[in-house]
């Protein structure tokens, strides 16, 4: 399932049930101006054959995955976040001066994000559908 991925794009893999994730993934959308970008809910069948491959603890990573298919590594948290954000122009692209923080430090606010977003932002009680123009962009 993981090697269906193509080669020249990279797989961000979300909570397809938070609202905060699914606010995100319209986000890059609508900046990810080359296409670089698939998505797949962490839900799907291709979301659990990528959490199985890096074995993946899901009760201590349930947030954003970035898949690379050309060098078969995995990033996440917030350094999967601001490797998303190089890749969306003016902007949103500063947000890579983060990179300077220490990785514990940018994970201890994304983990404290993570753990209050269902009660912020609400929970769906099934993975978003995309419309039928951005269905080629989601992998199930």
């Amino acid at each position: 399932m993981i090697d269906n991925v193509p080669k020249d794009k990279l797989l961000i893999l979300f909570d397809g049930v938070c609202n905060l994730c699914n606010s995100s993934v319209l986000y890059v959308i609508k900046r990810d101006k080359k296409n670089r970008f698939l998505f797949a809910p962490l839900q799907s069948e291709i979301g659990v054959s990528v959490l199985n491959e890096f074995k993946i603890d899901t009760s201590k990573t349930d947030s954003i995955l970035l898949y690379n298919p050309i060098n078969n590594s995995i990033t996440y948290k917030s350094t999967a976040a601001l490797h998303i954000s190089k890749y969306l122009g003016f902007p949103t692209n500063l947000m890579t001066v983060f990179f300077i923080v220490p990785t514990f430090i940018r994970n201890w606010v994304y983990n404290f994000v993570a753990k209050n977003r269902y009660k912020w932002y609400g929970k769906k009680e099934s993975c978003m559908v995309p419309t039928a123009e951005l269905k080629s962009r989601f992998l199930t």
